[in-house]
This record gives C-alpha cells, structure tokens and sequence, in this order.
C-alpha cells in the first residue's frame, strides 16, 4: 500500500492549493481527481481576484482585510495569471448607494489594503463618460473608479498544480473517491480508477471537494460533524460584444445586489446570481429566470443591449458555493471559510467548507497550521508567499492521467 503524508480529495483551486502547500512544505502528497481539475465551482467562478468590497456592508473587515493581501500576493507571484482591471461604479439618481457612501467604502478598502498603489481609487470626470462602452448616461450624477485583479480561474487552477507537481506532489487523473478509515494516526483512503480499486495510506485526509464536501465526508469513518451549510447557485452568462474600458460594478434595479459586467477573451460576462440549490451539485445549471435577471441588468446600464436580437444568442454556466445556512439573503452570508477536523489535536482528515477564489493560498495556509501536528518534521521546499506561478500549457485531452 502507498502512503503518502497527505491525500487530497478534490481537484479545484482549495484542492490544488493545499497539494501547492503540503508539496512545499516538503510533504508527500496526492490529488484525488474525478473528472478534470477545475471541472466545479473553480471555473465558474466570476474570474475576480479581489478584496470583497461589498463584503464591508456585512462588516467582514478580516475577511476583506485577508482577501486584499492575497490580491496583493497573487499579483506579485503570478503576473501572467492575475491582471489589476479597472472597475467603474456607476451612480444613478436611482441607485441605492450614493456616491458619499461608495467614496466611503472605498477609502476603508484601500485603508485595509494599507494604502499601496492596487488602491488607489478616484471619480471619472464627465467628459469622459461618453467613453465608457455605451453606458448610460441618462440620470447618472457619478462615476466610481477603482481597481481589482482579474484572472482565468481554470487556468490559474491547472497552473498551481502545475506547480504542485513540480514540488514533488502527484495528480490521480481519473480517480473517485470510495470512502476512507480513520484507523489509529492513520487515514485509509479507498479509490477507483478506469474500474480499479486502489487502497492508500495517509497521515492526513484533506476533503476540498467543493459542493461535494458533506458527501465526501459521510464517507469518512467515523464521520466528523457535519456543519449546517447549504449550496447556493450563482450564474453568468457571456454574450457577445466588447468593453475597452474595464469592469463594471453596477446595482441590479430589481433587488439591489452587486452584479459584475466585464470583459471576457473578447466578450461580455455578466454575473452573478444567488439562487438556493437543493439536488445534486452534478446537475447544477442556469434557471430561466436568472437569465432574465441578469439580462435585465445589462439592458438598464447599456442601452445598445435592449434590442433582444443582441442577446438572443448566448451562453450561461453556472457553479455553486458552500455558505453556512442562515435566514436572509445569501448576499449577506459570511464568505468565511471553515475547517473541519476529526479531533483537535493531530487530525486525520480536515474539510474545507466554503472560501473564495481570492483566498485559496491563503486557505492552504491556515489547513497547514491546523494539520502541522498531524506531519514528521520535513525540510521545507519553497515558501508559497513567494513563489512564482507560470501558466500551465493547455489540458491535452488524450493524456489522462492514472
């Protein structure tokens, strides 16, 4: 039987990243991957790298704080993978939030930021907004610019890998989960690929199966608590047209809730929804009336998309986050990520709940400190915070992996 220091269930950006992480620290470690890395939420994402500025209207300044380091970081170690993209928020005699209070909320962003030059933010004069790829400008009174990270989340998934890999770690293409058992210090993990069953030992059983995490962990014996999470839809869409200008951060008229239309290899994405889901994160996809909602907000901020034959034709995805179960909107939920261990001291298997694609470094980070008991004492190989990120090739469709 193999052993390994660490096995990995799930191939998405916590996933790669915790294989990033245990690689690094000098670790033995694999991915267990069923389908293709990024196949879930890690490429359904809205493809930002950003700070969560609507995140401080629910007070979650460590959270925002946390999430504008890892901007930071990101930009730094993956140039090629994380863009700065500059966002423009509209204000309309209608919107909700005006302009005082965005100017507010923006001075604490760059404050939590600490104020470096990804920060910097400032009005669009107005002789200018004629420039800014059609939106409207009947009833506008201000234009917000500030800036944030964009970047391909499939990609930068199969780049950490990548990385992963070259420190060591081991990718298990195709492989499904069984289950696994606790049994002493030890994990016995159970998976199966091209119809064989394969058995392996690890000291620590990382669970980063997205949506699928309860159901990875109902198959861990014994089973750890379990926390009252739920799975929340959000869907884009992707139409055709061009913006040169950058993002836009608009209100949706109908509820108020903070919707993304941006550029995207050369069309528009739209996005994104909050719908609760209930049924089988496999058969997750797009409901007619998120079409609708988003298609909405793009006709109300760009006139030239009113003509419905400009939007007959396009394309949606949809992909679904782990939030902890409460009343109210999930708009307000705590995007807090939860770790849950099999016991305090020395775990056997960990979960990840939740998280944002911003924070995946940074989660491996904080599963690291919490598994570190649970490890032998190894020479570390590199240090996450610094290194470097180059873009993985393209997938080859022919090369699946054992």
């Amino acid at each position: 039987m193999r052993q390994y220091d660490v096995v990995v269930v799930g191939g998405g950006i916590h996933g790669v990243g915790v294989a990033q992480a245990v690689a690094a620290a000098g670790h033995t470690a694999v991915l267990l991957e069923k389908t293709a890395l990024a196949h879930g939420t890690s490429s359904r994402s809205s493809k930002l790298i950003h700070g969560g500025l609507r995140y401080l209207e629910s007070a979650q300044w460590r959270l925002v704080r946390e999430s504008l380091r890892e901007r930071r970081i990101l930009l730094e170690i993956a140039p090629e993978l994380v863009h700065l993209v500059a966002f423009h928020m509209p204000v309309y005699r209608s919107t909700r939030r005006r302009p005082w209070q965005l100017r507010l909320g923006l001075t604490l962003y760059a404050a939590l930021g600490g104020f470096d030059r990804t920060t910097r933010f400032g009005s669009v004069p107005r002789r200018e907004w004629d420039r800014l790829d059609g939106l409207d400008t009947h009833g506008l009174e201000s234009v917000l610019r500030y800036f944030d990270g964009q970047t391909d989340d499939a990609l930068l998934t199969r780049s950490v890998m990548a990385s992963a890999e070259k420190l060591g770690a081991e990718l298990a293409l195709p492989a499904t989960f069984i289950d696994a058992e606790l049994v002493g210090d030890r994990a016995i993990v159970r998976y199966s690929s091209r119809g064989r069953p394969h058995e392996i030992e690890a000291r620590v059983l990382i669970n980063a199966a997205g949506p699928w995490a309860n159901t990875v962990a109902t198959r861990i014996r014994p089973t750890a608590l379990l926390p009252a999470v739920e799975l929340v839809q959000g869907t884009h869409l992707i139409v055709p047209g061009h913006l040169a200008r950058g993002i836009y951060y608009v209100e949706s008229p109908r509820d108020g809730r903070a919707v993304f239309v941006m550029p995207w290899h050369g069309e528009i994405l739209i996005g994104t929804t909050e719908t609760r889901f209930r049924g089988n994160p496999d058969h997750v996809a797009p409901l007619v009336a998120e079409r609708h909602y988003l298609l909405s907000v793009l006709r109300r901020y760009f006139p030239a998309y009113r003509q419905s034959a400009l939007v007959t034709h396009h394309q949606a995805f949809s992909g679904l986050r782990v939030l902890p179960v409460g009343k109210g909107h999930a708009f307000h939920r705590s995007r807090e990520t939860l770790l849950i261990a099999d016991r305090s001291s020395q775990p056997r298997s960990l979960s990840i709940y939740g998280g944002k694609l911003t924070g995946w470094r940074a989660t491996a980070e904080h599963v690291m400190t919490r598994i570190a008991a649970a490890l032998p004492s190894r020479s570390p190989r590199a240090d996450t915070r610094r290194l470097r990120i180059d873009p993985a090739p393209a997938p080859d469709a022919s090369a699946v992996r054992p």
